[in-house]
């Protein structure tokens, strides 16, 4: 069914009024992601996939982004990129800024046993962060704040981004083939982590944490925004295809890439392999949100949790530091439970003072 852009779902809806856009399963989703990062910086790593976390955090990103660009472009046959990158200073900067604040300021007054380097703090307050520790360490940065190279990989992309998607639009590139684009420049990041990798000996940590070979994370959202994207266009395939063949087709994928646990592999087609996956499992859990256990994703306290998800990403991995630093005598679980605990309190603050504010701003800025 096609949707009109004044489209009103009863039930877990999907709500799209000239005031409100919001999407079923995706705050769940962020809900999701966080905890799976959040797992692995708690001492789970060795079962607990961190990076992918990650990955759903890109991919996510892009396709909310995209489709929010792409429902500006339809309505006002323009994109505002003044008001874009306004929206965008309001949703990362403020708490960003804060948590780097706080995490630097109990570093240089003894809370933590680090040192501050200024060339390491400034890559961190410029967005290059993820290239700097990668080339020189990550030594002189806020204990917990290593996770913001991840910020920076989404600072890079959508610096770049908008111009690109602006630009098919005035070509008047179909949204098949400006999909199709995006796969292509999916594949040729790909090549270039295999060439990376096979032909410069570049390692895990170089192919993982630099945005020239994890934009693709972000781009396989994107193409799904612009093409068959299930809040936007009409559904294409039965539900019964879906919910039987593709879905359990996209977790395979996802799962073999886990399971598979060659060097050569993780480094270079796990991250392409975890976006086709996303594909489907993000393309059934838009349309069926009160199916199986996409049902989870809609509960209250998971899509509050995922409202909280960006905040909870920021301060979680410096309370698990000051945590093991200050009661090395909890057992993990222990350890986990009350970092947990003390993030969500600390991220409800930042949402209730920081994020609503700066919400009613970007508002402002909404076409």
């Amino acid at each position: 069914m096609e949707l009109s852009k004044n489209s009103i779902f009863i039930g877990k809806e999907i709500t799209m009024t000239p005031s409100k856009f919001y999407i079923p399963s995706l705050d769940g989703i962020r809900t999701i992601a966080f905890l799976i990062v959040f797992l692995s910086h708690a001492g789970l790593n060795h079962i607990i996939p961190g990076a992918f976390g990650v990955t759903v955090f890109f991919f996510l990103s892009g396709y909310l982004i995209t489709t929010l660009l792409r429902r500006e472009y339809e309505k006002n046959l323009f994109i505002n990129l003044k008001h874009f990158y306004l929206r965008r200073i309001l949703r990362i900067w403020p708490g960003f800024y804060l948590a780097l604040f706080v995490g630097t300021t109990l570093t240089l007054i003894g809370v933590f046993k680090e040192q501050i380097r200024l060339s390491a703090l400034l890559s961190q307050v410029l967005h290059y962060y993820n290239y700097y520790e990668t080339f020189y360490g990550s030594y002189g940065v806020a204990p917990g704040s290593g996770a913001y190279w991840s910020l920076a990989v989404e600072e890079h992309f959508y610096a770049v981004f908008p111009f690109l998607y602006i630009t098919l639009l005035k070509m008047r590139v179909s949204r098949q083939r400006q999909m199709l684009i995006f796969f292509g420049l999916c594949l040729v990041i790909l090549i270039w982590r295999y060439v990376l990798v096979f032909g410069m000996g570049a390692g895990e940590h170089r192919i993982l944490h630099l945005s020239d070979t994890r934009i693709d994370s972000i781009l396989f959202g994107c193409a799904l925004a612009v093409n068959g994207n299930p809040v936007l266009d009409a559904p294409y395939g039965s539900d019964r295809l879906w919910k039987y063949f593709l879905l359990p087709a996209g977790i395979t994928l996802i799962l073999f890439s886990f399971i598979y646990r060659s060097p050569e592999f993780r480094y270079t087609l796990r991250y392409t392999i975890q976006g086709i996956g996303l594909y489907s499992v993000f393309i059934a859990a838009i349309r069926f949100p009160d199916w199986g256990l996409f049902q989870v994703l809609n509960w209250s306290w998971m899509r509050f949790m995922g409202l909280l998800s960006y905040s909870l990403y920021l301060v979680h991995d410096i309370v698990l530091q000051a945590t093991y630093l200050y009661l090395p005598q909890m057992s993990m679980v222990l350890q986990g439970a009350m970092s947990l605990l003390i993030s969500f309190i600390l991220a409800y603050v930042m949402y209730r003072y920081i994020d609503l504010p700066c919400a009613k701003l970007r508002k402002q800025f909404s076409s």
